[in-house]
C-alpha cells in the first residue's frame, strides 16, 4: 500500500506537470503567444465568474508559480479585468475581458477535443469516474489530516478514511513490466 500511495502521489505531479505541457502546445496551435499555460489555466478556472485571487487559488492547482504576477500579465494583454473590494481595499476581485472570454471558448474546445480523444481509448468515462472517486477521497484524508484541531504527533490516532464505496472500486490495471517500452540500449523508459 505504501509504494502505491507514493505512485499516486508521484502520479499527480507528474500529470499536472504533463498537462501543463499539453496545454503549452494547444496554446502554440492556437497561435496565442502573449499567455503561457499557467496564465491559460488561471483564465481557464475564472470562466464566467467574478472571483478573488484567493477564491481563483483554490480553483486550481499553480505551484511554483506567482499568482498575482500572472494575473497582473494577463491583465496587461487585456484577457482579465480587474477591481478592488468596495469593503476591502486588499482584495481584488478578477473576471474575463472579452478577449479572455473568446481565449476561453478556444480552450473549451481544446478540452472538448481531449475528452473525445480519450473515450475512444482506454480512458472511457467509467473509469475517469473511478480515478475521479479514488482521488477524492484522496483529498478528503489529506484535508482531514491538515484540519485536524491539534497538530499531528506519532502519537495521535490516525485520521479515519471511510472505506464504504472505497472497496467497491475495480482495481486499476497497471501495465506489466514486460509491456514498458525500452529504450535502444535495453533499458525500460523512463515514464515522466
Amino acid at each position: 500500500m505504501k509504494r502505491d500511495y507514493l505512485t499516486v502521489v508521484s502520479l499527480i505531479e507528474k500529470l499536472h506537470r504533463q498537462f501543463l505541457d499539453v496545454l503549452g502546445i494547444e496554446l502554440d496551435r492556437l497561435g496565442v503567444g502573449d499567455v503561457n499555460s499557467v496564465q491559460a489555466l488561471l483564465l481557464y478556472n475564472i470562466g464566467d465568474d467574478e472571483l478573488s485571487v484567493g477564491e481563483l487559488t483554490l480553483r486550481g492547482c499553480y505551484p511554483g508559480t506567482n499568482v498575482t504576477y500572472n494575473l497582473k500579465k494577463l491583465g496587461d494583454c487585456d484577457y482579465i479585468t480587474q477591481r478592488r473590494s468596495l469593503r476591502d481595499r486588499r482584495t481584488v476581485f478578477v473576471a474575463l475581458s472579452p478577449r479572455g472570454k473568446a481565449l476561453r471558448a478556444r480552450l473549451d474546445k481544446v478540452f472538448d477535443r481531449h475528452a473525445a480523444q480519450l473515450s475512444l481509448g482506454a480512458l472511457q468515462t467509467e473509469r475517469f469516474k473511478e480515478v475521479e472517486f479514488a482521488l477524492g477521497k484522496l483529498e478528503s484524508y489529506w484535508t482531514k489530516y491538515v484540519t485536524a484541531p491539534a497538530r499531528r504527533s506519532a502519537a495521535d490516532p490516525p485520521v479515519e478514511v471511510e472505506h464504504d464505496a472505497m472497496d467497491r472500486l475495480a482495481p486499476i490495471e497497471r501495465p506489466r513490466a514486460a509491456d514498458v517500452p525500452r529504450s535502444a540500449h535495453g533499458r525500460r523508459a523512463r515514464r515522466e
